[in-house]
């Protein structure tokens, strides 16, 4: 039996023992209190503890795959579903039980996107371990290990090979070109015909979810360029100009906690996008109208947890970009009143925001879900707890292929930018069918009549930690 099916059934029988009554016991109470303490939604952004020693040698194949570089100066499992077809001080020492993976960090060396190494930050500690547990891992996490370690390989072989702009220039290229067409958009909202309107109504909703969610999801792993300081004023622009959001907070919850811990309770488990007082006809087509609403209000109360100096730089930002948006259509399009511009700015905002909440949820909630002290190694919790969508032309374009159709390889090398993600899909996929390790694929219809059938299950009767673990 394969060690992530062990786990599995590990999980499985911890789930059923909970559901008698029994009360955890005084080691699980332990783990649970901290991880509660760094839920993504009680605490604002944290300073990264000091970077922790190098990885032993063994674990050197995992860097390309381990963490990103971080692109700004800020802060058990279940049963799976049958339906697819496969977000101060010195830290303690910390010793790692036998047979539990570290977790993955941003400490030590990855690559970017020409290959070349270079550090990170230390991802945030979620629990002590205790002293006096043994630190060399069994036979099986040293296979675990090994797997990673041969995967990274073939996938930095492939890196290497490619120039700039496979790694880099043809996903530029993409936003530079959104950008290039922005200004027709503007044009066509001028017309008193409905085809022109209707078009201008389209390009900018392209253009606008193009920009927020492609350019701000590289522009936060820094995929974009291999210049970190670039890399830094693009993070800012596309996440605070552009999307109306706070760079920290998205690098923080969605770099470190959602790729750091993905699938993992209270941490990467994506439950932030559940809002269990609405019914699934609204959540899944009527709520996301509000996204355009609700991102820069949700910002705002963010940034209470942010330095007084970081705050005033969002608020600049987040207001250029949507005067800008604003003025443009008052003085360009030629909207004669602010109702009516308010009102186009949230129909092109909007235009794409069904199938945005809709993949965010698709491709995690009703996979396997992990305690974080029964979490597997981290090519088994990505290919067990990620997902894959079928290709499609607009949500390719829009919102890229590490989000889309590759999204099990974006969270195994999350530093590579979309063109390289769709590279090396063939190499991940048949890697991982090789070694009998899970690739799970399905489609967007598949999944949106599973969450609409089993909405309650998935999105509202979740229990709390103590008994998350088996349900799903």
């Amino acid at each position: 039996m394969e060690p992530w099916q062990e786990m599995l059934m590990e999980n499985q029988d911890m789930y059923q023992e909970r559901q008698k009554g029994e009360q955890p016991s005084e080691a699980g109470a332990a783990r649970i209190e901290p991880l509660q303490k760094g839920s993504p939604l009680n605490h604002g952004v944290e300073q990264p503890e000091p970077p922790g020693e190098g990885r032993n040698a063994q674990e050197k194949g995992e860097k390309l795959g381990q963490g990103d570089t971080p692109s700004q100066e800020i802060a058990a499992p279940t049963q799976q579903l049958q339906t697819g077809t496969s977000r101060v001080g010195p830290p303690e020492q910390e010793v790692t039980p036998k047979g539990q993976d570290p977790g993955p960090t941003l400490s030590h060396p990855v690559l970017d996107g020409d290959g070349n190494t270079s550090g990170g930050e230390e991802m945030p500690r979620v629990f002590q371990r205790g002293a006096k547990e043994e630190a060399e891992p069994p036979e099986e996490g040293r296979r675990e290990e090994a797997l990673m370690g041969e995967l990274s390989e073939l996938v930095q072989q492939v890196v290497k090979r490619s120039s700039w702009w496979e790694r880099h220039g043809i996903d530029d290229s993409i936003i530079a070109l959104n950008f290039l067409i922005l200004p027709a958009g503007f044009l066509c909202l001028r017309s008193d015909n409905a085809l022109p309107f209707l078009l201008g109504i389209f390009i900018l909703g392209i253009v606008h979810h193009t920009v927020t969610v492609k350019g701000s999801h590289l522009a936060s792993h820094n995929a974009l360029t291999e210049s970190k300081s670039w890399g830094k004023v693009w993070a800012i622009f596309f996440l605070e100009v552009c999307s109306a959001f706070t760079a920290e907070q998205a690098y923080y919850n969605h770099v470190k906690l959602h790729h750091g811990y993905t699938n993992v309770i209270r941490l990467g488990d994506s439950s932030t996008w559940k809002l269990p007082f609405l019914n699934r006809y609204v959540y899944m087509f009527i709520a996301p109208i509000a996204i355009p609403i609700l991102t820069p209000l949700v910002a705002l109360g963010l940034l209470k947890d942010v330095e007084l100096k970081t705050a005033l730089r969002t608020l600049c930002c987040m207001f250029l970009g949507l005067y800008s948006h604003y003025w443009l259509l008052v003085n360009v399009s030629g909207f004669q009143s602010m109702w009516s511009a308010l009102i186009c700015m949230l129909i092109t905002r909007s235009l794409l925001a069904h199938p945005y909440i809709h993949v965010n949820i698709f491709q995690h909630i009703g996979l396997p879900m992990f305690s974080a002290d029964k979490k597997p190694k981290r090519i088994h919790l990505m290919s067990l707890g990620v997902l894959n969508l079928p290709r499609n032309a607009l949500l390719d374009w829009s919102f890229g292929h590490s989000i889309i159709s590759c999204h099990v390889e974006h969270h195994l090398f999350p530093n590579l930018s979309d063109n390289m993600c769709l590279k090396i899909k063939p190499i991940v996929s048949q890697y991982l069918k090789k070694k009998k390790l899970p690739y799970n694929e399905d489609s967007y219809m598949s999944r949106l009549q599973l969450f609409l059938h089993r909405y309650e299950e998935l999105m509202v009767n979740a229990p709390p930690i103590t008994e998350l673990v088996g349900i799903q």
